[in-house]
């Protein structure tokens, strides 16, 4: 028994595995450690979060260079197995794989990056975490109107970047353009409504319009794209029922509602301060008595009211 035990004690291949176990062991505590001190000395929200990828990446890095050393002499022998094996594991983890792909494209295709606000695999809302297999969005919309938080966290796979269009509302231009449409009752002062449209909406944007303008001319450089106007417009239909002014404006793509809630709220305002020269127009029917109904007889001996 003594001898036996012995044996398995020197046993060469017991020794790497507690050589292994021991080792991942020490790895999985000194990166922890790391992650840990990280969040202590690193302020930067963006900076930590990268800080903390770069470390948990650099620990597989370092376990994987540890089992191939202490594997060594083994890996020659493996290569005929995992061969023979290969095209099962490809055609049972095919989803993985793609995934793993994904996850490639991702990092070397530009097509987002934490903190972009995206749409992928219909999920909209802001990448909080890009995983190997899974890319974490905190979800935006569905039950809630505008672009704010549901308090949903869905994990999409990354094999959708080459399942479907990836919408990135914040990527190379980090703004939106977006409209409200203003009808104005005939009769008003359309050149003042005008005016009072145009200044409400160049004091609204007018914080990050040089920004606009300059990320804008950094997409017509980088890609074959017309010259587009950034500057907030005005514009004027007339039809069946009153002056209908649309204005368009670019905004940041995280102040698009409290945008166009201020500019609501300040055009209310100031048609107040007009005076009545502009008021606005609404379609409204309200029905305030049914008329009384009167029938004649055939024979015309008179009338009677009929019900209503």
């Amino acid at each position: 028994m003594e001898t036996t035990l012995r044996d398995w004690l020197y046993d060469p291949t017991v020794a790497r595995l507690v050589t292994v176990g021991v080792g991942l062991v020490l790895i999985a505590v000194f990166v922890r450690a790391a992650r840990t001190s990280l969040g202590r000395y690193i302020r930067d929200t963006d900076t930590r979060y990268r800080a903390r990828k770069f470390v948990s990446f650099l620990g597989y890095v370092v376990a994987f260079v540890f089992l191939t050393v202490v594997f060594r002499s083994q890996l020659g022998g493996l290569t005929v197995a995992l061969g023979v094996a290969g095209a099962g594991i490809a055609f049972a983890l095919q989803e993985v794989i793609a995934s793993v792909a994904g996850w490639v494209a991702v990092a070397l295709g530009n097509f987002y990056k934490v903190g972009d606000r995206v749409q992928l695999g219909g999920i909209r809302g802001d990448v909080i975490d890009v995983g190997v297999l899974r890319t974490t969005i905190m979800e935006c919309g569905q039950w809630v109107s505008g672009d704010l938080y549901n308090g949903r966290i869905v994990r999409v796979a990354n094999s959708f970047v080459f399942k479907e269009p990836v919408f990135n509302y914040s990527g190379d231009f980090p703004f939106l353009w977006d409209e409200i449409t203003v009808p104005i009752r005939y009769g008003s002062d359309h050149r003042l409504a005008r005016q009072i449209l145009e200044n409400l909406v160049r004091d609204e944007v007018a914080e990050y319009a040089e920004t606009a303008k300059t990320s804008w001319r950094e997409m017509v450089r980088k890609y074959r794209i017309e010259d587009a106007r950034v500057d907030p417009l005005v514009t004027l239909v007339a039809n069946d029922n009153w002056m209908e002014f649309t204005v368009r404006y670019v905004v940041d793509y995280t102040r698009r509602r409290i945008t166009k809630d201020r500019l609501f709220s300040r055009l209310l305002d100031a048609v107040d301060e007009t005076g009545g020269r502009v008021a606005l127009a609404s379609a409204t029917n309200e029905i305030v008595a049914v008329p009384e109904l009167r029938v004649r007889l055939a024979d015309g001996s008179g009338s009677a009211p009929a019900a209503p």
